[in-house]
């Protein structure tokens, strides 16, 4: 059964498309600037032609198996009829309207969606287009909260180490400032409180004591503190640390002691990436601003969401302007809001409980047993999140090179090589994705 609706190579074809391809590259490399790299690399470029399911194919004819949700995103693969057809549909409507002083069915549905399935009384819904965007909403509502509570001095957040929440400035300050993407501009964004990143691991023996000192930070500084923020259960970006569902309900309780608001941001886990719905499930507690994005889509648009609680949006509108003031040109974009309704309806139809326990099991059973090698400093998994700490940095050119070679597409960052594939992956695609995975450890031990 064929996947692409792409004639088969013949060698003159293939020839042609390889032309192409270099073609395409020299074109990129002349003006465009990719993330997080510098646009004089000589890093390899792989450009692609079409997707399918699980499948990139690139422009040259190969088929790689995307171990990487194009940045978690891709939930349920690529090219999906569902998806597609809600495009289609709204398409056929409007694309784009402004939100201010306008409404439309798309984004009344899926607000009312996100305050159905999300956890706690989150039922006032901020669409905007990134989860950047979202993390840099939800610091603003916190801080006007608590200027319509008439206590300005709340101003500051708490963070932790290893904690990534976005490239934008705000969502900057809040991470690691040592050891993150961005300690370099570290003298020109607001300093904020910084706690140990979340202990001990998943499932681990758990005591108070590795609250100790975000409990002593909250003490002393509750006065000037609007919120914590965390990314529940996962840090992502910030190495893909799996930590105690313990610390994350303590959490809770420290920050309602001394009057503190709790952002969980839940852009990479949200949508069922980590076995439950939303990982605050994890530890049954509830934040009082969430932050969604990536899944939301299924990966076709850009769009986030920053939820609040209805006490929480009163007191922030509480304050002088009597308004929440931010407001994106694009927000609840109508084509982006009815392919993200379509996402989660399809989501919330399949089993995906049972697809993500297979992928967590396959990655239990086949990368876990990897931290004996040499050169592999740790392993760790969760729903469908599977990671290699490597003992030192990866040489990215040459390791994508390897994966590209062997029909995977993995984007390794730092020391991690690290998979979270859609969730409707087959099980000889996740094979291929973990022997490759284990091969380049392999490599390096």
């Amino acid at each position: 059964m064929r996947v692409f609706a792409i004639p088969l190579m013949t060698n003159q074809n293939l020839k042609n498309l390889k032309s192409f391809a270099q073609s395409l590259i020299a074109r990129d490399k002349s003006f465009l600037w990719h993330p997080y790299d510098n646009c004089f690399s000589d890093k390899p470029l792989f450009p692609i032609q079409a997707a399918n399911k699980c499948l990139l194919r690139t422009a040259d004819g190969r088929d790689l198996i995307d171990a990487m949700s194009s940045w978690w995103s891709a939930i349920h693969g690529y090219n999906h009829p569902i998806l597609n057809e809600a495009a289609e549909k709204q398409l056929r409507k409007m694309s784009h309207v402004m939100f201010g002083g306008l409404t439309h069915e798309p984004a009344v549905e899926l607000a009312e969606t996100l305050a159905a399935i999300t956890p706690g009384n989150l039922n006032k819904v901020f669409f905007s287009d990134s989860g950047s965007v979202s993390v840099e909403v939800a610091m603003k509502m916190a801080v006007q909260y608590w200027i319509g509570r008439k206590q300005a001095n709340k101003h500051k957040f708490v963070s932790f180490k290893h904690a990534y929440h976005g490239d934008t400035f705000a969502a900057m300050s809040v991470c690691d400032p040592i050891n993150g993407m961005h300690h370099m501009f570290r003298q020109v964004l607001p300093e904020h409180y910084f706690a140990p990143a979340p202990t001990p691991g998943f499932g681990e023996s758990w005591s108070e004591t590795h609250c100790q000192e975000i409990t002593e930070i909250l003490h002393h500084n509750h006065q000037e503190i609007a919120a914590v923020i965390i990314e529940p259960i996962v840090q992502g970006t910030g190495g893909m640390r799996v930590y105690s569902v313990d610390f994350l309900k303590q959490l809770r309780q420290l920050c309602d002691t001394y009057n503190v608001l709790l952002i969980a941001d839940e852009i990479a886990t949200g949508f069922a990436r980590t076995g439950r719905l939303f990982a605050c499930e994890h530890a049954a507690i509830a934040p009082d601003i969430l932050c969604l994005g990536k899944a939301m889509t299924g990966g076709y648009l850009s769009l986030a969401a920053t939820l609040c609680s209805e006490q929480v949006a009163r007191d922030i509108c509480a304050t002088d302007a009597g308004v929440f003031m931010h407001g994106p040109t694009f927000m609840a974009n109508p084509l982006a809001c009815a392919i993200s309704q379509a996402s989660i309806d399809l989501l919330l139809r399949s089993p995906w409980q049972n697809r993500i326990a297979s992928i967590e099991n396959h990655f239990n059973t086949h990368l876990l047993p990897l931290k004996e090698l040499n050169a592999v400093s740790d392993t760790r998994s969760i729903g469908a999140i599977g990671a290699i700490e490597m003992a030192q940095n990866i040489d990215v050119k040459t390791v994508t090179e390897m994966f590209v070679k062997r029909g995977v597409w993995i984007r390794p960052f730092g020391k991690l090589l690290y998979s979270m594939p859609p969730y409707i992956i087959e099980a000889h695609e996740l094979q291929r994705i973990t022997d490759t995975m284990r091969e380049v450890a392999e490599f390096y031990s």
